[in-house]
């Protein structure tokens, strides 16, 4: 079953392209005709570009992997930013740092400091500071927020990239390109879709266009989760159902061992009968 269909795109204004003048040559698979001047996208190839793309998203968070999401430009951020904290993903929506990806250590070292700065506030280690001072690390608390708060919670790598503007946002695709980063990416008649693993063939600019393709891939990344968390809870049952059957079969093999070892006394009676029955003609011939 498709995520989307033709008329949800073409409501949210998905088939609008750029000029024609401003085209880029690689779209042409994806482009249905020219209207005005301005290029029309394929929204049948849209649909099933979508499909696939939330297919593997899918996957990857069924793995319990992360997934960045990138969108900075004016109109879509607030997008951006509302559908990937709805899936609990890290996101970039204020400028990309250089290197986040390529020099992700360098990128730690900048959100532990922001971590550090929380702390010594809380400890009143900066309650001796002149008002200049703490004025600025205040400012310096508030420039990490602003631009690496929404990836705290990304200790490592993620495992794929989720471009709304591949042309905007060319050095995050350029750096998940060189890391060998799968690139899921909004790409636009004017983008060149060479560098994009997954290409969703789409108007980049209009917020209701970007909302509805996020909607769709949010929602399969929210049922990769719903299915590993599912798959936890069935391993965690399964693990509990075998303790339960071990505590159950102990008992009954410290009882088969006592019962094997009973039957030893009767063998030693045996062995002593016949030596009991022996003695006795002996003794009855002394008699005599």
């Amino acid at each position: 079953m498709a995520r989307t269909n033709f008329d949800m795109l073409l409501q949210a204004g998905c088939h609008f392209g750029h000029l024609k003048r401003k085209w880029c040559p690689a779209m042409a698979p994806y482009i249905y005709s020219e209207r005005n001047g301005i290029h029309i996208i394929d929204l049948h190839k849209t649909v099933a570009k979508i499909d696939d793309a939330a297919e593997a998203l899918k996957n990857i968070a069924r793995q319990g992997k992360k997934i960045l999401f990138v969108g900075t430009k004016k109109q879509t951020k607030e997008v951006s930013a509302e559908k990937a904290t709805s899936i609990n993903m890290p996101y970039v929506i204020e400028r990309w740092p250089g290197g986040m990806l390529t020099n992700f250590p360098t990128i730690r070292k900048a959100v532990k400091k922001m971590a550090n700065i929380d702390k010594l506030m809380q400890d009143g280690t900066y309650g001796n500071l002149s008002k200049r001072e703490l004025l600025q690390v205040t400012r310096q608390r508030a420039k990490l927020e602003k631009n690496l708060g929404s990836i705290v919670d990304l200790t490592r790598l993620p495992s794929a990239l989720f471009v709304v503007d591949v042309m905007k946002e060319n050095n995050a695709v350029r750096e998940a390109n060189r890391l060998g980063i799968p690139v899921f990416g909004i790409v636009d008649t004017n983008s060149d879709p060479s560098n994009v693993d997954f290409v969703i063939p789409a108007n980049d600019d209009a917020k209701d266009s970007v909302e509805v393709i996020l909607n769709a891939c949010c929602m399969a990344i929210a049922e990769g989760l719903e299915e590993r968390k599912a798959e936890k809870a069935d391993e965690k049952a399964a693990e509990a159902q075998d303790d339960a059957e071990e505590q159950e079969v102990k008992p009954r093999r410290a009882a088969g061992a006592r019962r094997a070892r009973k039957p030893a006394a009767p063998a030693a009676e045996e062995k002593a009968a016949p030596a009991e029955q022996e003695s006795a003609p002996a003794a009855e011939e002394d008699a005599e």
